[in-house]
C-alpha cells in the first residue's frame, strides 16, 4: 500500500497536507487585516516574499497556450513572515505560526528568523508572533515574551490557558492584531 505514496505514510501526506493548507489560509486572514490596516491609515504591512532557487525550466509545449515552468525549491526562510510601518513611523515584524494541537513550541520560529526578530526588537521595532489555534483563535504574543517562554512557563512551548491575555479579535474577515494604541 505505501509503495504507491513512494514508501511514506499516506496519513502523515494527509496531515501536511492539510496543514500547509490552513497554513496558507491563516497567510490570506493576515494579507486580509493588513490590506484593512492600510486601508484605515493605521499600517503598511507586506508579506515577507519567500526566495526561491530556480533549479531548471520546462518548456511548454509548442502550439498550445501553456506558460513556461520553472522547476525548483523554497529555500529556507531566514526572515521574519510581515514587516512594515504603522502610523508614526514605527517598524512592525512579525512571524506567524498556525497549530491544531493544544500548544505551540518556541522552536516553531528558526534561528535564522529569531535572530532577525532579536535585531530589529533591538532597533525598537514592534515584533512579535501572530499565533492561531485552529484558524479560530488568534494570539499577538509580544516578542520578549516569546524568546523568555523558557524563563516565563518553565518550558519552550505555550498553551492557550498561558497566553490568554493575548488573545485578539477575529471578526470572521480580518484579525485585529494591531489596535491604534500598538501604532
Amino acid at each position: 500500500m505505501n509503495d504507491i505514496y513512494g514508501g511514506k505514510n499516506p496519513a502523515n501526506i494527509m496531515r501536511g497536507r492539510q496543514s500547509r493548507a490552513q497554513g496558507e489560509l491563516f497567510e490570506k486572514l493576515l494579507k486580509a487585516s493588513c490590506k484593512h490596516y492600510e486601508e484605515i491609515g493605521l499600517a503598511k504591512i507586506e508579506k515577507t516574499p519567500e526566495p526561491f532557487k530556480v533549479t531548471g525550466q520546462v518548456q511548454a509545449r509548442p502550439g498550445t497556450r501553456e506558460r513556461l515552468h520553472f522547476k525548483g525549491y523554497f529555500e529556507t526562510k531566514a526572515q521574519p513572515d510581515f514587516k512594515g510601518t504603522v502610523a508614526g513611523g514605527r517598524s512592525i515584524v512579525f512571524e506567524a505560526k498556525h497549530t491544531d494541537t493544544d500548544r505551540i513550541t518556541q522552536e516553531r520560529v528558526t534561528q535564522e528568523q529569531t535572530a532577525a526578530l532579536n535585531q530589529h526588537f533591538k532597533l525598537r521595532a514592534l515584533c512579535f508572533v501572530i499565533v492561531s489555534f485552529g484558524l479560530e483563535r488568534f494570539y499577538f504574543i509580544p516578542w520578549e515574551e516569546w524568546k523568555g517562554m523558557k524563563e516565563l512557563y518553565g518550558r519552550r512551548y505555550v498553551t492557550e490557558q498561558d497566553i490568554i491575555k493575548h488573545r485578539v479579535r477575529f471578526n470572521g474577515l480580518y484579525i485585529s492584531f494591531l489596535r491604534e494604541e500598538t501604532a
